[in-house]
């Protein structure tokens, strides 16, 4: 009874709610359905890295509600008319419609290198133009929004709990963050749920005359039109708390009194510097800058290495460090695939059949999924997950013993290891696969794809490299040491690292490493206490120091003679 209350425990996924302030325990209104809605992106130019972490931790979220079974309707819309949209048009010189169109594309492009499941719908403000105009209708109808030279306002007056959600006072409201101060509103604060037509920009004939949609009602509308006024999680980025998520509740209130969203959930800002990540403070990256030159799994690796409700800052160093982990999570993965080939079929023979794991193998696994299960169970805490501790431990299983399973490779006999192996192998990579870092190529395409990102980074070719490790090793034969481990350095500062192993020498990608004025010094030790050079050299000097020491006695002595 006590274990199964313990397990019962351990299943619970807890989030944090904005509107309670608190973690709660997750439970769907509808029993093994959630419905889910997340403010999209407004369609005006390149998505920046800040997008992208919005993107990625709702798609974990999607990801991990599948993973436990339930049945996820997920909705991200996109904002395709706005202000914005209309002024960089109108700076392009290109229709608005046609140019949130093309980034709107863009940015579905831009999510799938991401490795973002693509949600359940994606819809658009303008094919919702109905929708919108018939919930203006019940506000206005419920006596909580009024007309006024074609515009709709917002009364939020007419909203008792307006503020519930940001902890804002009415009273110390702005009057919005896209809007000049109207003066032909009854309250400051009230927002625009309809504009009247401008001349050269796109509108829709509505009851209040031509116009457009203000910037709030549309996510009311579409999440209404595609989850019902009742819905378990509504997402955005933590900006969105105030005025969009509060208005949103605010006029979803209004037009129906079942409105309910049972989770409010925000990711922290990227940040730049200490200072949030924007289009309007210039100091953003977007996505397709980044990725030209880190893969879009490290990326997305550093996107997840916070908890998803604290800032991140954007800092290369980070990003660096997370296509070194990247390379190293997927070569061990790619060197256990190759030294499991031999056994595939006969592991899928006996996968439906239970076989006993070694002990060690078993505490591996059992630490992993806890740790795993832990974490993302509780508030959804990716940080340091493919980094900690138990994560690393089952990379460490499946390298070090490797070597003694090729003993069983070359007998072609199947061993206890291997399915040791195997089953530590295929939970590191269902962990991948949740956080969606795990590749839809081959382990050895995205390391090749890795290293054709460092070599962008360097400013090489893989030509140029091969021709280096080529003059290093004309270099150690001729004993010009100092020439093989300059290349060496040289390299390494560009984030590219030699091994040698055995008579060959290959390469990785790594952090680069910052040369000082023992670098040189310390790289050649390295070096050589790693190979023969450094018996050779020890040797010379020992018989360098006798022949010397011999020396000094001998004219000694001979002065001494009579």
């Amino acid at each position: 009874m006590e274990e199964a209350e313990s397990k019962k425990k351990k299943a619970e996924f807890r989030l944090y709610n904005a509107m309670s302030k608190t973690v709660e325990v997750f439970e769907p209104i509808v029993p093994g359905k959630v419905g889910m809605y997340v403010c999209g992106v407004t369609a005006y130019d390149l998505s920046h890295i800040g997008h992208a972490r919005a993107a990625v931790v709702f798609d974990v979220l999607f990801r991990y509600l599948l993973h436990l079974d339930y049945e996820v309707t997920y909705v991200r819309n996109f904002t395709d008319i706005d202000d914005k949209i209309i002024k960089r048009a109108n700076d392009l010189g290109e229709d608005p419609l046609s140019l949130s169109n093309r980034f709107c594309e863009e940015y579905v492009a831009d999510m799938k290198n991401l490795g973002c499941l693509p949600p359940t719908h994606q819809p658009r403000v303008t094919e919702h133009m109905e929708n919108i105009k018939n919930m203006i209708t019940q506000i206005m109808e419920n006596g909580c929004a009024y007309a006024v030279d074609g515009d709709v306002n917002f009364a939020v007056d007419k909203s008792p709990n307006y503020g519930q959600l940001s902890g804002r006072k009415l009273e110390d409201n702005r009057a919005g963050e896209r809007i000049a101060v109207d003066l032909r509103k009854q309250n400051p604060a009230d927002f625009a749920l309809w504009k009247a037509a401008k001349e050269g920009e796109p509108s829709w004939d509505s009851p209040w005359g031509p116009g457009r949609p203000g910037w709030h009602i549309e996510c009311s509308a579409m999440s209404a039109h595609y989850l019902s006024f009742k819905f378990d999680i509504h997402g955005g980025g933590s900006d969105l708390i105030f005025p969009h998520h509060e208005n949103e509740l605010a006029q979803s209130s209004a037009a129906s009194s079942d409105s309910k969203v049972n989770f409010w959930v925000h990711n922290g800002h990227v940040t730049n510097n200490q200072l949030k990540m924007s289009k309007s403070l210039g100091n953003f990256f977007t996505i397709r800058q980044v990725i030209e030159k880190y893969h879009p799994l490290p990326v997305r690796m550093f996107l997840l290495s916070n908890h998803y409700r604290t800032p991140l800052n954007y800092t290369v160093a980070q990003i660096e460090q997370a296509s070194e982990t990247a390379w190293f999570i997927y070569q061990t993965l790619q060197d256990c695939e190759v030294c499991l080939s031999p056994f595939q079929e006969r592991l899928a023979k006996s996968g439906k059949k239970p076989v006993q794991i070694p002990g060690e193998a078993q505490a591996c696994l059992t630490k992993l999924q806890e740790e795993f299960n832990d974490k993302l169970s509780d508030d959804l805490n990716t940080s340091q997950l493919v980094t900690g501790r138990k994560f690393n431990e089952a990379l460490k299983y499946i390298t070090l013993n490797l070597k003694p399973l090729k003993i069983w490779q070359k007998q072609k006999q199947m061993s206890p290891l291997v399915h040791s192996i195997a089953a530590v192998g295929r939970e590191v990579e269902s962990v991948l696969r949740i956080l969606g870092l795990l590749p839809t190529c081959s382990y050895d395409e995205v390391l090749q794809q890795l290293r054709e990102r460092a070599l962008v980074r360097a400013g090489l070719k893989a030509e140029d490299v091969v021709r280096l490790i080529e003059e290093r090793t004309t270099a150690r034969k001729n004993e010009k040491f100092g020439i093989s481990d300059k290349i060496r350095a040289d390299l390494a500062a560009k984030g590219i690292a030699l091994m040698d192993e055995g008579k060959e020498t290959v390469w990785k990608p790594c952090v680069p490493v910052v040369q000082g004025k023992w670098v040189g010094f310390v790289g050649w030790v390295r070096a050589s206490v790693d190979s023969w050079v450094a018996f050779k050299w020890i040797y010379r000097f020992i018989g360098w120091f006798r022949r010397v020491t011999g020396l000094v006695d001998h004219s000694t002595s001979m002065k001494k003679q009579p």
